[in-house]
């Protein structure tokens, strides 16, 4: 089987969905050398401070976090990019029901 047969056209926003106070995630790429993950955070769900040594791109595709990098607050709307730089650390919080792509190369 060619990879090519499972190649298809998906809207992100209907890619996931949402469940109550919960972060649901769903991987779609994981490589050797990266990885993207889709995740719906029900509002005021969370991801605690934390690091990553990588770099890593959050592309909101719904909604709206507050998303603190070396404890310096963002406001991320839906069609909005951050990046998050590896080795600083970074939280965020659902201000209201959201959905972001994120992308982490190695």
């Amino acid at each position: 089987m060619s990879e090519l047969e499972n190649v298809k056209s998906v809207k992100l926003i209907n890619d996931i969905d949402y469940q109550p106070n919960s972060i649901v995630s769903k991987q779609i790429i994981k490589k050797p050398n990266g990885n993207v993950t889709l995740f719906a955070f029900d509002k005021a769900e969370s991801l605690s401070e934390h690091t990553s040594p990588f770099d890593a791109l959050v592309y909101m595709v719904d909604g709206m976090m507050e998303i603190k990098i070396g404890r310096k607050p963002f406001e991320v709307k839906g069609g909005e990019y951050i990046l998050l730089p590896a080795n600083i650390p970074h939280g965020l919080i659902a201000v209201e029901k959201s959905k972001m792509l994120l992308t982490m190369i190695k």
